[in-house]
């Protein structure tokens, strides 16, 4: 009796670029940060003009220096360009640390900065102004927007807004508006969580349906469509405990058994990709809680942490956040902390995370927090968290649910929006068809 033979489904290969927009090539210290808000501001201030002119007319506004506010008369209102700085008494603080007479009191952890006490500032090269008026929400804002305010100063020297611009979304290079008749799919995923992740048939399934292990016929030609893997962040742990200075050799005892596990499950993580790597092309981000550097943009997760995994060229170890075009798409997002972190500044504010993902389009930044509340390196000529491109596909990983929209931007940009939920709480993945953006969740939830 004749057997049929196997059917193989072949994986096309793609174009694929990284931008190597976050690539830290020097690392240096001693600069300041004040330098970052001084390059985002000269970067955004002649686009965020024109949206200003655009939005209120071209000749009917002047515009003005923080300085030159007091000289405009009250029902002569100007448009002030700079960056807004959101003053909380919540925030983390050093300074309020080394009080107490030196005994370094560690502060409460908070999920939320925000109080009805927050007031808003507007800072330029210069000087910073108080900003007041109800035409604006002082809870939708967070430090590090360049923005534009219409209004007047008051008699108590703070600005009257009467309404406020961003500088809005990129406009779309004509290199990437070519499309082909089939551009694939790619499966994003973020939090997989091995130090934690109880649900681990969920993975093995997970791991054979990539690798075509599993499915019917149709499934396993779907799968085949699969062009890249994109895995954003906190592969390896998804959270960590934070100690203070007491108890320092109990501490440190507990820091060494941390690193025996980090090492164990680093391990675990590349025998779980090893498998995906020899069949599908793999993008691996690196999260807050994973083992490489805390601040961002974090930097690729080094060689040996995943030894068997970064033989295959097939392997790309990439940024956090990460920038680059797959089959002619712009593919950007991340682990997910600028915007969690914008949740926290903002947090009376019930908007949804999405939402905020899309403002960042508005404001041009992926990460505008940052260096604030959100540790990052210093720059000083360039702030590499400035948009310059429109991507088609703009992920945040490691939210608590998936929740997605196709967004059309003012010049007709097309962006698919996606909150990338954490595997190991939903054993949901994100699967994204690159031809017309369209994107469904996948889940592997074993009852």
């Amino acid at each position: 009796m004749e057997v049929d033979p196997p059917l193989v489904h072949r994986r096309k290969s793609v174009e694929f670029q990284d931008f190597e927009k976050f690539k830290i090539l020097s690392k240096n210290f001693t600069k300041q940060y004040c330098n970052i808000y001084n390059a985002r501001l000269t970067a955004l201030k002649d686009h965020l003009l024109q949206q200003a002119k655009i939005k209120w007319g071209k000749s009917q506004y002047k515009v003005v220096t923080i300085s030159e506010v007091s000289e405009r008369t009250e029902n002569n209102d100007s448009i002030v360009i700079g960056t807004l700085y959101k003053h909380q008494e919540l925030k983390p603080s050093i300074l309020r640390e080394l009080s107490e007479e030196l005994q370094l009191a560690t502060q409460p952890a908070r999920s939320n900065y925000a109080s009805f006490k927050d007031v808003l500032y507007l800072e330029d090269e210069s000087l910073r102004i108080k900003l007041v008026g109800n035409h604006m929400n002082i809870q939708d804002a967070v430090t590090g927007v360049v923005c534009a305010v219409l209004g007047h100063e008051l008699e108590n020297g703070s600005f009257l807004v009467i309404d406020w611009c961003f500088p809005g979304c990129c406009p779309k290079p004509s290199a990437f508006n070519k499309l082909s008749s089939d551009k694939g799919k790619i499966l994003i995923m973020s939090g997989l969580d091995l130090a934690n992740n109880t649900h681990l048939l969920s993975l093995n399934l997970l791991s054979e349906w990539i690798t075509g292990m599993i499915g019917c016929k149709k499934s396993q030609i779907d799968v085949a469509s699969i062009v890249y893997i994109i895995i954003a962040g906190n592969s390896i742990r998804g959270s960590v405990k934070t100690h203070n200075h007491k108890g320092y050799f109990e501490n440190k005892a507990h820091d060494e058994a941390v690193f025996k596990e980090t090492a164990t499950i680093a391990h675990k993580l590349d025998n779980f990709l090893h498998p995906i790597v020899q069949c599908c092309p793999v993008i691996l981000l690196p999260g807050e809680f994973d083992p490489t550097c805390h601040t961002i943009p974090q930097q690729p997760l080094h060689p040996c942490v995943l030894p068997q995994c970064a033989r295959f060229k097939s392997f790309y170890g990439a940024t956090n956040p990460w920038i680059g075009s797959i089959n002619s798409r712009i593919i950007a997002g991340s682990s997910g902390q600028p915007i969690i972190d914008i949740m926290k500044v903002a947090g009376l504010a019930n908007v949804s995370p999405l939402t905020w993902l899309e403002r960042t389009l508005d404001w041009q930044h992926y990460a505008p927090t940052a260096p604030d509340t959100i540790p990052t390196y210093p720059s000083c000529k360039t702030d590499p968290f400035v948009m310059t491109e429109c991507p088609d596909v703009y992920f945040a990983g490691n939210m608590d649910k998936y929740d997605t929209k196709l967004l059309t931007a003012e010049e007709g940009q097309i962006i698919r929006l996606i909150c990338i939920p954490k595997f190991s709480k939903t054993q949901t993945v994100v699967l994204v068809d690159l031809q017309d953006l369209e994107c469904w969740p996948i889940s592997f939830v074993v009852n």
